[in-house]
């Protein structure tokens, strides 16, 4: 192992010591839960930020989350660090037939046929009853629903063209019109969930990840009502008194600002 992987690890082993730090020697997996998932959203950020200092320190916080965990089975005779490293180097290896088994693999013939071998490969190894087992139900909603489209997807489970996915999204549009026409108020859930499905499936079609593009969206929104907020300062205003005409009007100034390209806070 890696020196500086190895010093990590002995780092960890001292905050569990009998002498180490209380906090560290009293967590578990499952109190670590809430670290781990943090520490990952905030990598995300760092990828999202261009910065690579940034990114350089957040691998490094979620790579201590991993060591922690790894030092926790150690303890329990479960499985150590090295094993982990072990066993993803192998199972890379295994994935990856067209690049480490020399003359006797089929070669891959771009990133398409490398994704379909890699399913086939792993649901031998799990020997999983579905194609879509294996996708964490704690992911994202959408982040999941665009794996499980994904996941189908690879099996031919699919529409051959995507004017057929605008029709489905035009389709699910009305259904949910319908529900709320008829006041059927688990009718609107169900159709609500149909529609943000079939957008998330829209843009795999399209080349838009409904994530990435929700929270976009999500920026937009707290950009431009905080420009609300501080124009109501301004005026020494209180924003509760507002209607809903004087701050539809310093939106669509924040609105117009960004189109010409006053995007500071973005």
């Amino acid at each position: 192992m890696d020196n500086k992987l190895s010093e990590l690890a002995a780092l960890m082993d001292r905050l569990r010591d009998e002498n180490g730090c209380p906090w560290d020697m009293k967590q578990t997996h499952e109190s670590l839960k809430p670290y781990l998932v943090e520490e990952t959203y905030e990598v995300v950020e760092a990828i999202e930020s261009g910065n690579p200092q940034f990114l350089k320190e957040e691998l490094g916080d979620l790579l201590f989350q991993i060591v922690f965990h790894s030092r926790l089975a150690k303890e329990r005779g479960e499985f150590t660090l090295e094993d982990v490293v072990q066993g993803v180097t192998e199972k890379m290896v295994r994935r990856h037939p067209h690049v480490f088994a020399g003359s006797q693999a089929e070669d891959a013939e771009d990133a398409a046929d490398v994704l379909q071998k890699w399913e086939q490969i792993k649901s031998a190894e799990k020997k999983r009853d579905s194609i879509l087992d294996g996708i964490p139900k704690t992911l994202p909603t959408l982040i999941r629903a665009k794996r499980l489209q994904e996941r189908a997807a690879r099996v031919g489970f699919d529409w051959p063209h995507t004017e057929d996915v605008w029709k489905k999204v035009e389709e699910e549009w009305h259904e949910l019109q319908d529900a709320r026409h008829n006041r059927d108020v688990h009718g609107v859930e169900e159709e609500m969930g149909d529609v943000m499905i079939a957008l998330v499936n829209l843009g795999r079609f399209i080349n838009v990840d409904a994530d990435e593009a929700l929270k976009k969206s999500i920026k937009k929104f707290i950009y431009r009502f905080g420009e609300i907020e501080k124009e109501f300062a301004r005026q020494g205003k209180d924003i509760t008194t507002a209607t809903l005409d004087e701050m539809e009007a310093i939106w669509q100034r924040a609105k117009e600002g960004e189109k010409n390209g006053d995007k500071s806070l973005l």
